[in-house]
């Protein structure tokens, strides 16, 4: 079958494909180098849409390379490059085709289809070359990984291979070229270790240093200086050496890196990894089609399993629900910030201090009990604007600014008198919250804002002794504050319509996936996570060993298992929100002996670290009472996944959030449920845990299904 034939049949499956056009222009290089073909990539929307390839669009770029190759062949232009519209080069195959696949075939067609076309710049007659002149993903990265040469943008934002992150594999050429382009350990680094860290995207420079562009120009005048570039490579006044790629041991060595990657952050839980490290490791013989074959397989493989659809339901989450929050008030109503104040200057309270200054670059300033800790407070913003003036984040002028706009004072009177948002941070105690806000609203502005960093405590009893308690909204932050991007806005019962909308402007502003939250007690994330850990703990006190309870749920390919978890929280906080939720539900919520003998001894988690991996401490292991009850690894997963279903199943009907989607957009934003399961509730549906529990599956709440 012909690549056409292939397409047009390939399209058929796509009817609401955005089709990208591929332009041919002709240009005349500088200094009499030649008549050049420039193809330009763009769907005629906006940079709001970005360019993406279904077969449409494939089958107009395979007919820009007909019409180019023909010219090559008659010795009309010397070279070809290849370049996106303003803003995008392109990212990739469009997925919302993909997850209409219905059959291997079908899925087999598509990865062909790109393999044809993209491999047929790499034979055209004359030098190819690709001009990555702003954001690049995907097959996006693959098409200019055929040319024979690259030239980056150094403004270029975003640039990656995330299709391990969704369950696929660089199945154009990525998983082949890539490695014998920039040798094994790198293209492990981008492929797996980016993609696994959360979708990590590369900047302009770092492309260049890798050695995937083969020159770097700054944004402005990009095109034009990449044309130069190739007039000077074409005429032989620049000779592109790239370094011999080590096909010894470092290629093993950098693949199994991978594996250890791949196996520290899902265990062996999700394909897709593995898969391109097979690839990878085939490629070591730099038999570019037996690499390309491969991919077609695992591609099509990947297309047909339920990993895929999952990665793409969680990832239409945080891109579309994640970006226009349900519940929100009209944004009209939202009131303007120019001027910040945060009650505390701990470590949580000047990483907020440090959000709001970078985001808003509005005055901030921070109170405490005392001087030496505000002294502190403001130092930590210092220094993690010198943090990154160092590496290059912010230019010296930048840092300056941010620095001068911050400021800490003892006096809430002479900080807060002219704050439009005051946010606090300070002890877990309602009493102690209740207090600062009652100061807070002796000296504020009449408009300004109170919102509570509170993770469990109730927004409305917090406000309830206030004149004015319509104004105070809960902003539930999670930790690292900088890297998490949830933020639970939690409405009180009296908390007013401006209110609301303001704080979901300063969401929007501070970059985070803001999620509407009734009050009630731990919110969202929390409630979950304390349930989940809850029966954990409960398995060990009555006398499951910890290494079996941990290793119950690890099947599940989460980024740490539930005891880790637990020591990044700290066990203290851990030991609190049980002890609030206790007390709300105490049929379902035990407050763990074992976990408070532990906070007692002034523990930081179960585990010491003497060997690099996580053992038992054996003072711990001391203090710990079981009974005899000892469960399988299966036992505990059930028994931990049930609970589960169950707090989500009454989550949902006391109206805690819209629906279930927005359970699923907190878990996978502020606890790094895994993309590859595609939400908790529909992983919950698909094994049979959700009918289980409820009687029912959440798809009967208006759950989007992720087929098996």
């Amino acid at each position: 079958m012909s690549t056409t034939e292939l397409l047009k049949g390939a399209a058929a499956l796509f009817p609401d494909e955005v089709v990208t056009s591929a332009h041919v222009r002709h240009l005349d290089l500088p200094s009499g180098a030649g008549r050049f073909a420039l193809i330009t990539l763009d769907n005629g929307f906006d940079h709001t849409k970005p360019t993406t390839f279904g077969p449409a669009s494939l089958a107009n770029l395979n007919t820009a390379i007909d019409q180019v190759e023909k010219e090559a062949a008659a010795g009309e232009i010397v070279g070809v490059g290849i370049t996106g519209k303003p803003f995008i080069f392109a990212v990739g195959a469009d997925l919302k085709g993909v997850e209409l696949l219905k059959n291997h075939d079908d899925a087999l067609a598509i990865g062909k289809g790109g393999h044809e076309v993209f491999k047929r710049l790499a034979g055209i007659a004359v030098p190819t070359f690709a001009y990555y002149n702003g954001a690049a993903m995907g097959g996006g990265v693959e098409v200019g990984l055929h040319c024979q040469y690259r030239t980056v943008s150094a403004a270029l934002p975003a640039f990656s291979l995330p299709e391990v992150f969704l369950g696929l594999v660089p199945g154009w050429g990525g998983c082949t070229i890539l490695p014998n382009l920039i040798g094994a350990d790198k293209a492990v680094s981008v492929i797996i270790e980016n993609s696994l860290n959360q979708n990590k995207q590369l900047k302009g420079e770092q492309v260049y240093d890798l050695g995937i562009a083969d020159a770097i120009f700054e944004g402005a005048d990009f095109l034009e200086q990449s044309l130069l570039w190739t007039t000077a490579v074409l005429k032989g006044e620049i000779a592109v050496e790239r370094p011999e790629i080590d096909r010894g041991e470092a290629w093993d060595q950098a693949v199994a890196k991978g594996r250890f990657i791949a196996d520290s952050k899902v265990h062996g839980a999700a394909p897709a990894a593995y898969r391109a490290l097979d690839i990878i490791a085939a490629a070591k013989n730099g038999d570019l089609q037996q690499g390309f074959d491969a991919e077609n397989q695992a591609l099509a493989d990947l297309i047909m399993g339920g990993e895929l659809r999952s990665g793409i339901y969680a990832f239409n989450l945080v891109q579309k629900r994640g970006k226009r929050p349900a519940g929100a008030p009209d944004k009209s109503l939202a009131r303007p910030v120019t001027k910040v104040g945060v009650v505390g200057a701990g470590l949580m309270a000047s990483q907020l201090a440090l959000l709001f200054l970078r985001r808003l670059e509005v005055p901030v300033v921070l109170t405490d009990i005392d001087q030496e800790r505000v002294d502190k407070g403001v130092g930590y913003v210092h220094a993690e604007i010198d943090k990154l003036l160092l590496k290059g984040r912010v230019n010296q002028d930048k840092a300056n600014r941010l620095k001068a706009l911050v400021s800490g004072v003892l006096d809430k009177a002479e900080g807060f008198s002219d704050a439009d948002f005051v946010i606090e941070a300070v002890f877990e105690e309602i009493g102690v919250k209740q207090q600062v806000f009652a100061e807070v609203e002796a000296v504020a502005p009449a408009h300004a804002i109170f919102a509570t960093n509170t993770s469990s405590l109730s927004v409305t009893e917090m406000a309830s002794k206030l004149k004015h308690p319509e104004r105070v909204v809960g902003f539930h932050f999670f930790n690292p504050v900088a890297i998490l991007p949830l933020l639970e806005i939690v409405r009180g019962e009296q908390t007013d319509d401006a209110s609301l909308a303001t704080a979901f402007g300063v969401a929007k502003k501070l970059k985070k996936t803001a999620v509407l939250v009734k009050d009630a007690p731990a919110f969202v994330v929390n409630r979950i996570l304390t349930r989940f850990m809850g029966e954990i703990q409960n398995v060990i006190d009555e006398g499951t060993p910890v290494e079996v309870a941990e290793k119950a749920v690890e099947p599940l390919g989460l980024p740490m298992s539930p005891l880790v978890l637990l020591e990044l929280v700290g066990p203290a906080i851990g030991l609190h929100v049980s002890e609030t939720l206790n007390r709300a539900f105490p049929d379902r919520f035990t407050v763990s002996p074992n976990l408070a003998a532990v906070v007692k001894a002034g523990k930081r988690g179960f585990y010491v670290y003497d060997s690099g991996k996580p053992e038992l401490d054996p003072e711990v292991a001391a203090l710990l009472k079981q009974g005899d009850v000892v469960l399988t690894e299966e036992q505990v997963r059930d028994r931990v996944l049930d609970a589960v279903a169950q707090e989500i199943g009454l989550m949902l009907d006391e109206g805690v959030v819209a629906e279930a989607q927005d359970i699923d957009l907190c878990l996978i934003t502020g606890a790094g449920w895994p993309f590859h399961l595609g939400g908790i509730t529909p992983y919950l549906d698909r094994e049979g845990v959700s009918e289980r529990a409820n009687g029912k599956r959440f798809l009967e709440a208006g759950v989007a299904s992720v087929p098996a």
